[in-house]
C-alpha cells in the first residue's frame, strides 16, 4: 500500500435471517428500484477488498465469498463470527442485506470516522436515535476480541443479540435516518420503492440500476451528459439526444477510458452541438433577412410610381 492509497477494508454482509415480518419471504432478493436489496448493499460496499455474504449462495451482481453460521439460523452474532473467519483487513464493514438507501458515500464516511479517532467501531443511528450495529465499520481485532469473550462466557454464540457484542466496544455514533433505513416489513418495502421514484431521486437510482445490470463500474458527470442531450435535442433534433449520448459512451469505450474519456467525448460532442445550433440560427437569420428584402420590394412595387412591371 502506497502512502496515498486508502487502507484496505473488508465487508461482511448478513443476509441469512428468517424475515418473519415479511412472511418468510426471500428478503435479500426483494427488488427495490429493479435491484435486489442484497445487490444494492453490495454496490455500496464495492470498495471492500473482500466481501463475505453470510447466507446460502445465490446469484449476485458482484462477486462475493460465501459463508454460513453453524448451525444455520443461529443468529446475527454467530453469523458475524462466521463471516469474520474469511476476512484479513484491519477494518471491516458489517452490514445487513436490507438497506435500500445505503450508498458508497456513507460507507466512506463510516470508514473515515473509524480511522480518524480511537473508537473501535462507528455505527449509524436511525430516525429514533437507536443504534444500528449492522450499518457500521469496526476494527476487526476488537470484534474478534469480544467474540472470544462472549464464547468463553456464554459457551457459544447461538441466539445472542448483537447488543451483547457491541456492549464491550468503544463506539462512535453517526446519525443518518436515511442510510440506516432497513426493510423489515412490506410497508417498509413500499416506502422505499415510492421514495426512489420521487423526482429528486429517480434519475440517480435509474443510472445505478443500469450500471449494475450492465456490469459497469464507472462514475461519470451525469449533469454534463444531460446538458449534452439537451443541446443536441434543442440544436439538432430531439432524436439526436439519445443517439449522441450513446455515441459518446461508445467513443469512451473504444478509447478504453474511464470518466475522463467520457468527459472529453461529451465536451467534443457538446461543442459540435453548439456549433450546429449557431449555424442553424445564422441560416434562419439569413432567410429572415432575405424574406424581409422581398417584402420590401413587393411593397415598393405596389406604391404609386413604383418600379413594378407596369410602372413608367
Amino acid at each position: 500500500m502506497t502512502p496515498n492509497e486508502p487502507a484496505a477494508h473488508d465487508a461482511v454482509v448478513l443476509a441469512g435471517g428468517g424475515a418473519r415480518r415479511l412472511g418468510g419471504a426471500d428478503k435479500p432478493g426483494v427488488r427495490v428500484g429493479g435491484r435486489a436489496l442484497l445487490d444494492r448493499v453490495l454496490g455500496a460496499c464495492a470498495g471492500a477488498r473482500t466481501t463475505v455474504v453470510v447466507a446460502d449462495p445465490r446469484p449476485t451482481a458482484r462477486p462475493v465469498r460465501w459463508a454460513r453460521e453453524d448451525p444455520p439460523g443461529a443468529g446475527p452474532v454467530a453469523a458475524l463470527e462466521a463471516g469474520l473467519r474469511h476476512t484479513a483487513a484491519d477494518d471491516v464493514l458489517v452490514l445487513s442485506a436490507d438497506l435500500p438507501f445505503l450508498g458508497a458515500d456513507t460507507v466512506r464516511r463510516l470508514l473515515s470516522a473509524l480511522r480518524a479517532g480511537p473508537a473501535e467501531g462507528v455505527l449509524l443511528t436511525d430516525a429514533d436515535d437507536r443504534d444500528q450495529p449492522l450499518v457500521a465499520a469496526y476494527r476487526t481485532a476488537a470484534l474478534r476480541r469480544e467474540l472470544a469473550v462472549l464464547t468463553a462466557r456464554e459457551g457459544g454464540l447461538t441466539g445472542l443479540p448483537l447488543r451483547r457484542l457491541t456492549a464491550g466496544l468503544h463506539l462512535t455514533r453517526v446519525p443518518d435516518p436515511l442510510a440506516s433505513f432497513d426493510c423489515d416489513t412490506w410497508d417498509d418495502i413500499a416506502a422505499a420503492r415510492a421514495r426512489i421514484r420521487e423526482h429528486d431521486h429517480v434519475l440517480d437510482e435509474w443510472i445505478s440500476a443500469v450500471k449494475d445490470e450492465l456490469g459497469i463500474d464507472l462514475d461519470v458527470d451525469t449533469g454534463a451528459l444531460l446538458d449534452l442531450a439537451r443541446d443536441a435535442a434543442h440544436g439538432v433534433a430531439r432524436p439526436a439526444a439519445p443517439l449522441t449520448t450513446f455515441l459518446v459512451g461508445y467513443a469512451a469505450a473504444q478509447a478504453r477510458g474511464g470518466p475522463e474519456a467520457v468527459a472529453e467525448a461529451a465536451r467534443k460532442a457538446a461543442a459540435l452541438a453548439l456549433r450546429w445550433a449557431r449555424e442553424a440560427e445564422q441560416e434562419d437569420a439569413g432567410q429572415e433577412k432575405k424574406a424581409g428584402r422581398g417584402e420590401a420590394e413587393v411593397r415598393q412595387a405596389d406604391e404609386p410610381g413604383g418600379s413594378g412591371p407596369d410602372a413608367g
